[in-house]
C-alpha cells in the first residue's frame, strides 16, 4: 500500500481524508503538479516549482509547503524508482461551503501521491499516437494548471469510443495542446511549431526543455498557433508532457501523419530529452 502525503503527515492511502468542505471540492480552487520520477528523483522541479507557484497565485492560495522536500520523502517512503509524483494544493477547508473564504485566511489542503509507470521504455513510442480532433470547449485561464478538468475527462472519453489513444483541441481552426500534453508537429517545411504559451496553453515544462533541445539541433522553431491543415500536411507530429515525455503522433482525425510512422526527429528528440532528464 502507497504512503500519501496529506497537510504535514505521511499516512497510509487508505487512511488519507479531506472535508466535504474543502474548496478544491466544492469551487474547484485546487492546482497541481505531475513531475517525472527517474531513478529515485524527481526531475525538472524547478520549472515544475516556479510553474506551481504562478498557479497558486492566480487561484489565489497561499501555501508555504517545502514541496522538494516532502517530495523526495514520498518517494523514499514508496521505494518509487520510475515513474511520476502527483501534488496538489487547495483553497483549504473552511467550517462550511461559502463562495468567499474566510477573511482571516483558511489553511490550504495539501496533498501528494507517487505513481509507478514506465515512462523511459514506452511502447507508444514505438507504435505512434492516434488523435482525433475535439472542439476547444475550456475555460480561458487554461494557462493555469487548475484541478478544472472535466473538459478534458469529455474529450478523453470521446476518443476512447472513438478507438484512439486521444484528442487534439481545436479554437476555430487552430490546433491549442493536448487533452493532457502540448501538441507539436514538424510540418512541410522541417520546422517543429508549438503553439505560443499564452492563456490558450498550458505552459509545458516538457515543451520549455524540447524546445531548447530543439535548437541544440540547429531545427528551426515557430512558437505560433499551427492549422488543422498544417497538421494534415505535417511531417510529423508529436505530444509532450511530464507523464509521456515525448511521444509521436501518427495519425490524426483518421487521417496518417507523414508516412503514418514515428519519424525520425521526434524520436531523436524524445532520446536527448530523456538523456537530459537522466542527467538532470
Amino acid at each position: 500500500m502507497r504512503t500519501v502525503y496529506l497537510n504535514g503527515a505521511f499516512v497510509p492511502e487508505d487512511e488519507a481524508r479531506i472535508s466535504v468542505f474543502d474548496r478544491g471540492f466544492t469551487f474547484g480552487q485546487g492546482v497541481y503538479e505531475v513531475s517525472p520520477v527517474v531513478a529515485g528523483k524527481a526531475r525538472n522541479w524547478t520549472h515544475h516549482g516556479e510553474r506551481l507557484a504562478r498557479s497558486k497565485a492566480t487561484a489565489r492560495i497561499a501555501d508555504d509547503t517545502d514541496w522538494p522536500a516532502v517530495i523526495a520523502e514520498l518517494i523514499a517512503r514508496n521505494g518509487l524508482e520510475e515513474g511520476r509524483v502527483y501534488l496538489q494544493v487547495t483553497g483549504g477547508a473552511p467550517a462550511d461551503r461559502d463562495f468567499l473564504s474566510p477573511a482571516g485566511g483558511v489553511a490550504p489542503t495539501t496533498i501528494a501521491y507517487t505513481q509507478a509507470a514506465s515512462i523511459l521504455d514506452d511502447p507508444r513510442a514505438e507504435r505512434g499516437l492516434r488523435v482525433i480532433l475535439y472542439p476547444e470547449g475550456r475555460w480561458a485561464l487554461r494557462g493555469t494548471k487548475t484541478t478544472q478538468l472535466l473538459y478534458a475527462v469529455l474529450a478523453k472519453e470521446a476518443a476512447r469510443e472513438a478507438g484512439v489513444d486521444d484528442a487534439w483541441f481545436v479554437d476555430g481552426d487552430a490546433v491549442t495542446e493536448a487533452t493532457s500534453a502540448n501538441a507539436h508537429i514538424i510540418d512541410s517545411r522541417g520546422v517543429l511549431v508549438s503553439h505560443p504559451v499564452d492563456h490558450g496553453v498550458l505552459p509545458g515544462v516538457t515543451r520549455l526543455c524540447l524546445l531548447a533541445i530543439a535548437r541544440t539541433m540547429n531545427l528551426a522553431v515557430e512558437e505560433r498557433p499551427f492549422s488543422v491543415a498544417e497538421a494534415g500536411e505535417a511531417r510529423e507530429a508529436l505530444i509532450s508532457g511530464a507523464g509521456s515525455l515525448v511521444l509521436p503522433v501518427v495519425e490524426i482525425d483518421g487521417k496518417p501523419v507523414g508516412n503514418g510512422a514515428p519519424g525520425p526527429v521526434t524520436a531523436e528528440l524524445r532520446r536527448r530529452y530523456i538523456d537530459q532528464l537522466c542527467a538532470s
